[in-house]
């Protein structure tokens, strides 16, 4: 689902954020990617979204080689990719239910198929008597959920999440976890960056360490115990 074969990315001022990276996650796989501050965690997602385009070597999602796609599909490639951010993301002159609804309406999904869409990605994050409600008055933890109902929304192969537990406390962060590891077994490929070293311990999945750029480990005995 997500190969890295090489890659390295450098930036104007000559600062190379990714160092020769190579690693491949299969499909419905969940795995971390952790690492200091500035390690690449940032870029190495970037990539993954086409935000950024490698320096060399070749980044493919789902079979498709990332390097040398065109401008114009990009925006069809982002849909098949959720994404989780720590902060959310909301906006909160909308309802719940029109937050979630957003990518649908952007990619042009009938009326009627929309709100069956919204109602089924809230369910399943323990959301759907709140759909009315202004994301404001929901919870921190509530929030998250919603930003993750709405990367899913439109069933998308691959998720990507960036810090989503960095405000969470370690309950609630397990409870997202959860919902994380729900997605996974369905056959989504789950991609999650993290400081949290505690929670990724307590997860036992397979995770992939940077190191001023580099990959310095990417747990390959996880990898063949899965049989992938």
């Amino acid at each position: 689902m997500i190969e890295f074969q090489q890659v390295s990315k450098r930036y104007d001022s000559d600062h190379m954020a990714l160092k020769q990276v190579n690693f491949h996650l299969s499909r419905g796989e969940l795995a971390f990617l952790t690492g200091h501050s500035g390690a690449g965690k940032s870029t190495l997602l970037k990539l993954i979204m086409l935000m950024e385009r490698p320096s060399a070597g070749q980044v493919v999602v789902g079979g498709q080689v990332l390097n040398t796609l065109p401008r114009r599909q990009v925006p069809y490639i982002r849909r098949h990719i959720g994404v989780v951010f720590q902060n959310h993301q909301l906006l909160f002159d909308r309802t719940v239910f029109d937050n979630v609804a957003m990518p649908l309406e952007v990619m042009g999904v009938p009326a009627g198929d929309i709100g069956r869409r919204v109602r089924a990605a809230l369910d399943k994050v323990g959301l759907l008597n709140k759909e009315r409600m202004n994301p404001m008055q929901l919870s921190g933890g509530e929030q998250q959920r919603v930003g993750i109902a709405r990367a899913v929304v439109n069933k998308p192969p691959l998720l990507l999440a960036d810090e989503p537990t960095g405000n969470l406390d370690p309950e609630l962060s397990a409870d997202i976890m959860h919902l994380f590891e729900q997605f996974s077994q369905v056959g989504v490929t789950v991609l999650i960056a993290s400081h949290d070293i505690a929670l990724i311990d307590a997860m036992g999945r397979r995770t992939l360490t940077l190191e001023q750029g580099r990959l310095v480990t990417s747990d390959a005995a996880m990898e063949s115990a899965d049989g992938h």
